[in-house]
């Protein structure tokens, strides 16, 4: 996949307009796994708590590998929507550290 894609979508994203961000999100849904590295260096650097919660379900649909340390990170959020997509991130990833990492989290009270 084209990185000026990725970009260009990024950019609608950061739209005020509802049905142009609703079309750019579909589009990095559907090319999540190609895109997992580049969505998660956005979350990194995003400061947008909405965008950040948004660009955190792309990378869970994305169900990247690489993606086990950002969910492991948010699960301590203060932000639901955040912890949420972290918690469901783990699950999708559906692996042996994932697994082990939610393990943890519901042994330190952070899920039930």
């Amino acid at each position: 996949m084209s990185r000026r894609r990725f970009d260009q979508a990024m950019q609608v994203m950061r739209k005020t307009d509802p049905q142009a961000r609703e079309g750019a999100f579909d589009f990095l849904r559907e090319h999540a796994d190609a895109y997992a590295g580049e969505l998660i260096g956005e979350f990194a650097a995003e400061a947008d708590d909405e965008l950040r919660c948004l660009l955190l379900e792309l990378i869970a649909e994305a169900r990247a590998p690489e993606a086990l340390g950002v969910f492991r990170d948010q699960l301590e959020s203060p932000d639901e929507a955040l912890h949420f997509w972290a918690v469901r991130g783990l699950e999708m990833l559906d692996s042996r550290e994932a697994e082990q990492v939610l393990e943890r989290a519901r042994e330190d009270g952070w899920i039930a």
